[in-house]
């Protein structure tokens, strides 16, 4: 009797650190190349006021040439709840898939490698997700900078500017309430499987994509406030232009595959490209033309300088004319790849228009 006695008060402590024990959240992070961000990631998701022994941690690299692998190690030694994949393809929504197909949890949270999170960030989600009955829930993306980087720190200024990305709802810090996209995402696992996962003909979008897809089936996206994270944007002019020129291409994509009309916010980075492109040409022989497109042009410099000096996250006068510059880049390099988007070959013969 008093065997019994002892492995019945052993009882939780067994089942606590045994096969057995239930994994109520699985996080996946697809990650490459980012030695620079991955510790950040990490440390907050060990942070994390959720119970570690109802985690499983699912890091797929899709082959990263820098430190990224060797730093995930070492955190594999001391922390069995962390698993390390290999996506061969590389990309984003091939490492998704490969994540949610090997999680078990009831609950699937996907972060990003170039973020953290606040300490309560996964409970919040799935008391949101439970509350709201919503199919997916995030927080508003908040962008912040590393110490020393000034061209990221003008860059994560942006983010919080309604000239440079429309003002989203999940721009909005204090937003709370449905929505049509949100960051990255928490879903139930069961759900997400059977809405088809993301859908791996999207290199960039695959967010975007899978938001339609839920919607289209009267599915709910909500965001909560509560939820918070701080997300690094890319720290230089060229990571940037790349960044959105493939947010425009592949959003083009997925307005096609959706046959869902554009946005004002997604056609104006077009237009503006069309009109420096075949406006500056036809100023060059018509004074009128001429005319009329130096006044357009003027007329968006000065928007651009406004906010550029209203911004509250710049202090400096040197950061808001870098702020000039990146306002720029933002809507051009959109704009040229939503009309790379069109045009593309790939997408023509893929979608057949």
């Amino acid at each position: 009797m008093v065997v019994v006695a002892r492995v019945v008060v052993a009882l939780p402590e067994i089942f606590k650190w045994s096969v057995f024990k239930i994994i109520i959240v699985s996080i996946i992070m697809p990650v490459f190349n980012e030695e620079n961000y991955i510790d950040k990631a990490i440390k907050s998701v060990l942070n994390q006021n959720f119970d570690n022994n109802n985690l499983e941690f699912i890091i797929i690299d899709g082959n990263s040439e820098d430190k990224t692998v060797n730093l995930i190690k070492n955190y594999l030694k001391k922390y069995k709840f962390i698993k390390l994949l290999n996506n061969l393809k590389r990309t984003v929504q091939y490492g998704l898939n490969i994540g949610i197909k090997n999680s078990i949890g009831k609950y699937i949270v996907r972060i990003d490698a170039h973020a953290e999170y606040a300490q309560n960030y996964i409970s919040k989600c799935i008391e949101c997700l439970e509350k709201t009955r919503a199919d997916n829930v995030g927080g508003p993306t908040i962008a912040g900078y590393l110490n020393g980087n000034r061209i990221q720190k003008v860059i994560a200024a942006s983010y919080h500017s309604k000239f440079a990305l429309g003002g989203g709802k999940f721009h909005k810090k204090n937003y709370e309430g449905y929505a049509d996209t949100v960051a990255w995402g928490t879903f139930k696992r069961k759900y997400l499987i059977n809405i088809g996962m993301y859908d791996e003909n999207f290199a960039y979008n695959e967010d975007d994509e899978l938001n339609y897809r839920i919607i289209k089936n009267n599915g709910k996206i909500y965001i909560n406030p509560e939820i918070r994270s701080i997300y690094y944007p890319r720290d230089s002019y060229l990571k940037l232009f790349k960044q959105y020129f493939n947010y425009g291409f592949w959003k083009i994509l997925v307005m096609k595959k959706h046959k869902k009309p554009a946005r004002i916010s997604h056609i104006v980075p077009m237009l503006f490209v069309l009109y420096l492109v075949l406006g500056g040409i036809l100023s060059l022989f018509f004074k009128k033309i001429s005319l009329i497109f130096n006044i357009v042009i003027i007329i968006y410099l000065m928007l651009n300088i406004s906010f550029s000096f209203k911004n509250e996250y710049l202090d400096k006068f040197s950061e808001k004319l870098k702020l000039i510059f990146v306002h720029f880049i933002l809507h051009f390099s959109y704009g040229i790849g939503s009309l790379a988007g069109i045009l593309s070959k790939k997408i023509r013969k893929m979608f057949k228009f």
